[in-house]
């Protein structure tokens, strides 16, 4: 006999199914457990089937990807067009498709070395391991011509006047690119993503643009593949009021849900952090998520900052699900780059004092 149970209206669920069969015997259980273990098994496909969480906020949860051939910027020749047509999104991607299959085909191993004008900026030979977008999912059924909607010509507004100025200040004060770590990119520290990838706007890169979204009561965190960045948004009504003095890595967010969709608020960022290449001290940037069936997820952007823009402007990305995982980006193994990257600053120094006259730029 089974004993010492709790009382069934003390539960609730799968377990309130369990409780009632607390005094039979341990023989005519079996059959029983078998059917209730198999209904608690069903239960998380059940929450997954209907779109929402065990706590009823809509699930969002998975790995994703926002590689796309669509650009950020709409390309000025196409003033206010915002959408192409089917006909032209697929010749987009048969572009795009081609561009790969042209960087991955096989290379003479006694091809000689190309000039260094040919080169890309990273400095390979070729782009095969990259992972460009090839494809372009729709947006409410539209083949958008960039992530950018708002303004009409999917364009990042002008800067605000004296900006320029106001950057030039700023450099002045930093050390040169190549006196030490502090001079180098964010991301070439291993400190935050390469580009925007881990955001806010998160934006794909040209390789890894890959992402884990995971909920819990009261937060949601996103993990970003690139320098393994995870963003973690508190559900809140309200904001630490620490949160200025604190400047996180990638803002301070703090999310609501309104009907179906996540807004999250994203303020208050290390003053280390740029977007954009300018300053983050004024930003705001007002992020959403919205499924659109159970392989998609729509990434809408709205980007603040009125020290920088003449005005708002905002966007929109598709994430598309993806069956494989998230892989540790391990960037801090040695960081092997940085050592290389200012012992080559170093010798070219010693070079020029020697009167060596250097044959490539490396500014």
């Amino acid at each position: 006999m089974l004993t010492n149970l709790p009382n069934p209206s003390m539960l609730s669920g799968p377990a309130k199914v369990i409780a009632p069969i607390r005094a039979a015997s341990a023989s005519s259980l079996l059959p029983i457990l078998f059917a209730t273990s198999s209904l608690v098994a069903l239960v998380p496909t059940a929450y997954a089937q209907s779109g929402l969480t065990e706590w009823g906020v809509p699930d969002l949860q998975g790995n994703w990807k926002n590689a796309t051939v669509m650009p950020f910027e709409r390309p000025a020749e196409l003033g206010t067009k915002r959408a192409y047509t089917e006909a032209e999104a697929i010749e987009l991607e048969r572009q795009a498709q081609r561009a790969v299959e042209e960087d991955n085909v096989p290379l003479d191993p006694d091809r000689p070395a190309p000039a260094a004008e040919a080169l890309p900026p990273v400095g390979n030979y070729d782009l095969f391991w990259t992972d460009r977008g090839m494809f372009l999912p729709t947006i409410d059924g539209e083949f958008r011509t960039s992530a950018i909607i708002d303004p009409a010509n999917g364009r990042i507004p002008e800067r605000v006047a004296g900006f320029n100025e106001r950057m030039a200040a700023l450099a002045a004060g930093k050390p040169d690119r190549n006196d030490g770590p502090e001079g180098r990119s964010l991301g070439e520290r291993c400190l935050v993503a390469f580009g925007n990838s881990s955001g806010p706007v998160m934006s794909p890169v040209m390789y890894n643009s890959h992402m884990q979204i995971v909920q819990s009561p009261g937060y949601v965190t996103i993990v970003v593949e690139m320098v393994h960045d995870a963003r973690i948004i508190k559900i809140s009504d309200d904001r630490s009021a620490a949160a200025p003095v604190l400047d996180k890595w990638m803002g301070d967010s703090i999310g609501r849900w309104e009907g179906d969709t996540l807004i999250v608020e994203t303020k208050h960022y290390n003053p280390w952090h740029s977007y954009r290449g300018a300053p983050t001290d004024n930003l705001t940037v007002t992020e959403t998520f919205r499924r659109d069936g159970n392989n998609k997820l729509i990434y809408g952007f709205t980007v603040d900052d009125p020290s920088v823009y003449t005005a708002q402007w905002s966007g929109e990305y598709p994430l598309s699900r993806i069956e494989e995982p998230i892989y540790e980006y391990a960037c801090h193994e040695g960081n092997y780059g940085i050592i290389g990257i200012l012992a080559g600053a170093r010798r070219l120094e010693s070079l020029e004092d020697s009167g060596v006259d250097l044959a490539i730029d490396q500014e």
